[in-house]
């Protein structure tokens, strides 16, 4: 599991738009803390909380010079609709082949839904040289992580 001091894992994948956009990790590295913050599932209550929380706290993390983004397996277009709904002004990257999610060891599963293959809920923040300065992963994925701890680990990355 990638924890802090370790170097990120890279990855490419899509983001969440209808245009199916490229998403390179590689391409925003250097330019400020980045925080990726992986989810379950578009459209559950506790995803819905956490990336509103995310939202909420956007200006504090954008102030400290941080991009968010926000990871799951999700297709693109489900993910474009779930951030038009709730207004999000990041980023949602869709990592339906699981690269990133298994490349981060967060791959579960929760049987009882018929979901398989989907991400843990995790935070990472990451510096300009791509070290791990900060992580969180959810013992219960309907946990969300401590939104202050992650604003102080992006001021300090």
């Amino acid at each position: 599991m990638v924890s802090t001091g370790d170097t990120a894992p890279t990855f490419t994948a899509t983001l969440g738009t209808a245009e199916h956009e490229s998403f390179d990790l590689d391409d925003h590295l250097g330019d400020g803390p980045v925080v990726l913050a992986f989810f379950p599932g578009a459209f559950t209550p506790p995803c819905r909380n956490e990336m509103i929380a995310l939202q909420n706290h956007l200006g504090d993390f954008e102030d400290a010079g941080a991009t968010v983004f926000g990871i799951s397996a999700d297709s693109p277009f489900s993910q474009g609709a779930f951030r038009e709904e709730h207004g999000l002004e990041f980023d949602l990257v869709s990592d339906m082949g699981g690269d990133a999610i298994r490349a981060y060891d967060l791959e579960m599963s929760i049987p009882d839904l018929g979901l398989h293959g989907i991400a843990n809920r995790a935070v990472y923040v990451l510096d300009d040289d791509g070290v791990v300065t900060f992580s969180w992963v959810a013992d219960d994925p309907t946990n969300e992580p401590d939104y202050d701890a992650i604003l102080d680990a992006v001021r300090d990355a």
